[in-house]
């Protein structure tokens, strides 16, 4: 184990001592063949909320089952970013993401198509790409998925504000429900009440202006744009699902909100949906949105744009999308 670093970050090699034979003590399950895995590296934050103290250790004992070279990095203290830089100069066939959702779309993001493959594992809130990727909010069981099952994939996506997203992007004021759903579907009663309450306050505060690829400007009170990987209305990578969200009133809205959280939202009356590459939004004040699961604000004016090969993922093919939309 090496020593702490000045920026707090500790590097943690999982590559046991091999005996006389060059075998690795307990190696014994079979790496994909679909990949070349020689070297990989694996990036953890004990302190998301789905990873834990005990996860560095859990992954080196994962790992022993592999005949592989790997490297675990824990990310703690200020050294994020420089470690992630450290585990792209290390130019291994593949990087883990054992943290939240913000860092796992970081990492996807520097990768580009050109770059190593990225295989991010549920180590966060809501999780969206990797349940779409592996299919579980189990990160152990994703990671033997990718290591077993895993082949390249080439991975879509949007861009909006210098932010990436793979899964899907809700802008408007309804981007206040994705906290209210996330606590509904975990069995947080009292806080998805407390989260739908502050979202009925902060409803109709102003709605959006839109034009999809260059055309006519339309108004909505929020815009969804999925992700091909995981739009259940889209079958081919030809851009983002915009689905326009427009409620005529509260009841409506309310309806609406709880369409999104219980069934299939796209056969409700007050949403209407098709495929775009480009698209231009304008508001009269800062944008609520909540991008592949993390709440951010945008400015008055975006524009957001489909990305066709955005990064390649490690995952079974095909993805498993169990948070299709």
């Amino acid at each position: 184990m090496a020593g702490v670093r000045p920026d707090m970050t500790d590097i943690l090699s999982s590559e046991p001592d091999t005996g006389a034979g060059g075998q690795r003590p307990g190696a014994g399950r079979v790496l994909t063949p679909h990949a070349s895995l020689k070297r990989l590296v694996i990036l953890v934050n004990p302190l998301s909320g789905g990873v834990g103290p005990r996860a560095v250790a859990e992954v080196e004992a994962i790992l022993t089952d592999y005949e592989v070279e790997s490297q675990v990095v824990l990310l703690q203290g200020g050294g994020f970013d420089q470690a992630i830089a450290d585990a792209f100069a290390a130019t291994p066939d593949v990087i883990f993401v054992l943290a939240g959702d913000g860092t796992a779309r970081s990492v996807a993001a520097k990768a580009r198509p050109d770059g190593p493959m990225i295989a991010p594992l549920p180590g966060g809130t809501m999780n969206m790409l990797p349940k779409a990727l592996y299919g579980t909010g189990d990160w152990k069981a994703a990671l033997r998925h990718a290591l077993e099952e895993g082949e390249p994939q080439t991975v879509s996506g949007g861009e909006v504000g210098g932010e990436y997203f793979y899964c899907a992007a809700i802008l408007g004021s309804p981007a206040l429900w994705a906290p209210a759903r996330e606590a509904m579907r975990t069995g947080k009663l009292r806080l998805a009440w407390a989260y739908a309450r502050r979202a009925l306050k902060r409803a109709f505060s102003g709605r959006l202006r839109f034009s999809l690829d260059g055309g006519g400007r339309r108004r909505a009170e929020a815009l969804v744009l999925i992700s091909p990987m995981i739009s259940k209305a889209m079958e081919e990578p030809t851009g983002l699902e915009a689905a326009a969200l427009d409620p005529s009133d509260a009841t409506q809205a309310f309806r609406l909100a709880a369409t999104a959280l219980f069934s299939d939202w796209r056969h409700d009356p007050a949403v209407s949906t098709r495929p775009a590459k480009r698209i231009d939004v304008r508001a009269r004040s800062k944008i609520p949105a909540v991008i592949d699961g993390e709440p951010l604000l945008l400015s008055p004016e975006a524009t957001v744009r489909f990305i066709p090969k955005a990064f390649r993922a490690l995952a079974p093919k095909p993805p498993a999308a169990e948070d299709s939309l």
